[in-house]
């Protein structure tokens, strides 16, 4: 845990065991064990979340007791899960289908479901909080389009387009501390940078292209085209990228304060 000496370890070897520890006095606090594997651990300074194939356990982190169990949860085998590190905000997310990219946003507080978030046709690849809890990111397996939504209410504030020439595995989404940029990671070589403007926030640009004055056109006829069409071009495009070595890589990104 974050500024802090606890840490929750998984070993290979016993993967159904989860060890809290104190690593600087070298001492264990206490130790679980769960019908299946442990895909996932999360934790921030209340609550200390497992995430099993197809359940969540939710623990107290002062006494490790556990609080909730969410079961029969769909089938997630990524053990693909998000936990706010926002302790008013302090809330999770889960896949809520794994047949469509449903988010579920539960509130580990007052232990109760909050919203379904309906954020893509296509099943979760990537899920993330910003670290006030007020937002949260989503990339689906198909990966070339990246959407932000509000949190607690689930509606969306941004649509971001990775690119269209090819689908690919999105690893891992990041915000900056501030919530003004978000980056994306995926299995290519290339990390995709985002910045978190609304649309009056942007300065006026006069189209400098062929394909500038295109978009013009195409924004004041928004209003005749298939919705499918207008939203592509209303996808908002990288601020910066960056370049790997390497792709075929499981890349994992975070932006400095």
């Amino acid at each position: 845990m974050f500024s802090s000496s606890l840490v929750a370890i998984v070993s290979l070897s016993s993967p159904r065991k989860l060890k809290v520890c104190h690593f600087k006095k070298g001492t264990e606090i206490c130790n679980y064990s769960y019908s299946n594997s442990i895909l996932a651990v999360r934790l921030n300074r209340q609550r200390l979340i497992v995430c099993l194939e197809e359940s969540l356990y939710i623990h107290n982190i002062r006494d490790m007791k556990v609080l909730h169990t969410i079961r029969d949860t769909p089938p997630n085998p990524h053990g693909l899960c998000a936990l706010s590190i926002n302790n008013d905000n302090c809330f999770l997310a889960y896949p809520g289908s794994n047949q469509i990219g449903e988010v579920q946003i539960f509130d580990t507080i007052n232990l109760r479901a909050v919203t379904m978030i309906p954020a893509h046709d296509n099943p979760l690849a990537a899920i993330s909080f910003n670290a006030q809890g007020t937002k949260l990111a989503t990339a689906s397996e198909k990966g070339t389009v990246i959407r932000v939504f509000s949190i607690p209410d689930g509606q969306k504030l941004f649509e971001f387009r990775r690119g269209v020439k090819r689908c690919v595995s999105i690893q891992s989404l990041a915000f900056s501390a501030d919530s003004l940029f978000l980056s994306a990671s995926s299995n290519t070589e290339t990390v995709h940078i985002f910045k978190l403007e609304m649309p009056k926030d942007r300065p006026n640009e006069e189209p400098q292209s062929w394909m500038g004055f295109f978009g013009n056109a195409l924004k004041s006829s928004a209003n005749y085209l298939p919705n499918q069409v207008t939203e592509m071009f209303n996808q908002g495009r990288a601020f910066a990228t960056a370049r790997l070595p390497n792709s075929g890589l499981h890349n994992v990104c975070a932006l400095a304060t």
